[in-house]
């Protein structure tokens, strides 16, 4: 079930209904009924895989009680080495096991020696990698004694099943949201009305954005060796606004639906495109994952405490994981390699925190020195989506050749629905009502908000009848 489907249309208003009219009596039954409507919600990818969400959920919550009464540090530590190699166990083999199985047949093939690689016929559990973090975090913050274990299952189930963010986040911490879920929630009228708006600010992004950039940047990707520099150049821009587009339209849509039940989830996304630097575009993007691999990777490895050689290491560790987190291929790995390549001058120079405060352009030679800076920010972000949505690291190196051999800068004709001088008028009014809203979680609140917002719905039904783009990007993950 997808969120900008007519099945999810129909969905959530009967949960919404039911919650609040029907299963208001007390929290306990409003987060059983969450939880039923979560089920139902990822078994509608696939029923088989529910129990594996199941079995996640149980282990976990056995394990964090077990790590908190345990008596001895070594009985503690079995319990939680047990939870994170059981997690990782499942993560390892319905992600990565193919993809090692096969680069070291490869590997061995090279070498000489013939070996065909056994691998799995199964299907990667939708949202595996979102909930699966969920759980170690929590594990892992029992652990280290900095939150209390949860001994109401109904409501541990709750905080890892909750369908709003089950399948592409934002990842969430159980000190965040397990208060939220242990208290009765009372429905607020200009709470539910901030969600409606962030819901529809967020399928704006998704149809009319990145479901518009998706058959462009598709058809320049899988036809880049006869594209010239210009077309290569514009799909690499359209890549970049399709997963943004699509995925803070995701995370905008889950904190817009969260937000109808009286939970408020953490903020993904705070216009990354705005970015000065690398720095600040990674404390804009996906702030949940960030946010998750510095604070269970990055610090336990030593942070930025050590020596020089630490900091350039706990460096490209979170970053070359990070792009290993989102998939099992070596283009994912060069796109988190890349991004820390980047951001290595702004650590070596302390800089890496210079841009904390909010955008501010006039008049004057600093104004113009800011805007350059979010440009070449921005190209180098799109060199480096290049390597995330090519199939092969070398499909990406040849694609970012010809960028530069083929010097031919005109307008090529795309065999789409749409023409790209509307596509790229398109995104640049969009980059407008973004930039006047950088200050806000969503731009359709506020004066005018009636207007903005029926407009905003009759540009999704004109688009969205024209798309054949349903699925998220990030459900891969």
């Amino acid at each position: 079930m997808f969120f900008n489907s007519i099945a999810f249309a129909i969905f959530l208003p009967i949960v919404f209904f039911l919650y609040w009219f029907v299963f208001n009596k007390n929290k306990s039954t409003q987060n059983a009924l969450l939880i039923i409507a979560s089920y139902y919600f990822y078994s509608c990818w696939d029923w088989r895989f529910l129990f594996l969400l199941v079995f996640s959920t149980f282990l976990d919550y056995y394990t964090g009680i077990q790590i908190e009464k345990g008596k001895s540090e070594k009985s503690r530590k079995f319990w939680f080495w047990l939870s994170i190699l059981v997690n990782l166990g499942f993560l390892g083999v319905f992600k990565y096991y193919n993809f090692f199985a096969s680069s070291f047949s490869e590997l061995l093939n090279s070498a000489g020696v013939k070996a065909s690689p056994f691998l799995l016929n199964v299907i990667l559990p939708v949202g595996i990698s979102f909930y699966t973090f969920h759980g170690l975090s929590y594990v892992i913050d029992i652990y280290f004694k900095r939150i209390k274990a949860e001994y109401n299952f109904v409501d541990y189930s709750l905080f890892v099943s909750y369908f709003p963010l089950l399948v592409a986040g934002p990842i969430e911490r159980a000190t965040h949201l397990l208060p939220e879920i242990k208290v009765k929630r009372e429905f607020d009228l200009e709470n539910a009305k901030q969600g409606v708006y962030q819901i529809i600010w967020g399928l704006v992004k998704k149809v009319i954005i990145a479901d518009t950039c998706a058959p462009y940047a598709n058809a320049v990707f899988d036809n880049y060796t006869s594209m010239n520099s210009f077309s290569l150049i514009l799909g690499a821009v359209y890549f970049a606004f399709q997963i943004y587009g699509d995925f803070s339209g995701y995370s905008d849509i889950a904190l817009g639906v969260s937000k109808l039940f009286g939970l408020d989830l953490l903020r993904n996304f705070n216009y990354p495109y705005f970015s000065r630097d690398i720095a600040e575009f990674w404390r804009r993007w996906h702030i949940s994952l960030s946010s998750w691999f510095r604070d269970y990777l990055y610090i336990p490895l030593g942070g930025s405490k050590g020596g020089l050689w630490m900091k350039i290491r706990n460096t490209f560790i979170i970053f070359v994981v990070s792009g290993f987190w989102h998939g099992a291929n070596w283009t994912y790995l060069a796109w988190g390699f890349i991004n820390a390549v980047y951001f290595l001058p702004l650590l070596l120079s302390n800089s890496n925190r210079n841009n904390m405060d909010t955008i501010q352009l006039k008049f004057n030679f600093d104004s113009v020195k800011v805007f350059l800076s979010i440009l070449y920010t921005f190209a180098l972000t799109c060199i480096a989506w290049v390597f995330f949505r090519a199939k092969t690291i070398t499909d990406a190196v040849l694609y970012l050749k010809r960028i530069i051999t083929s010097k031919d800068f005109s307008f090529q004709y795309l065999d789409n629905e749409r023409y790209s001088y509307e596509l790229l008028l398109m995104i640049g009014i969009f980059v407008l009502i973004e930039w006047n809203n950088r200050s806000k979680v969503e731009p359709l609140s506020g004066k005018w908000s009636t207007l903005k917002t029926a407009l905003a719905i009759l540009a999704i039904m004109a688009f969205g009848t024209f798309s054949d783009y349903k699925e998220f990007i990030y459900f891969q993950f």
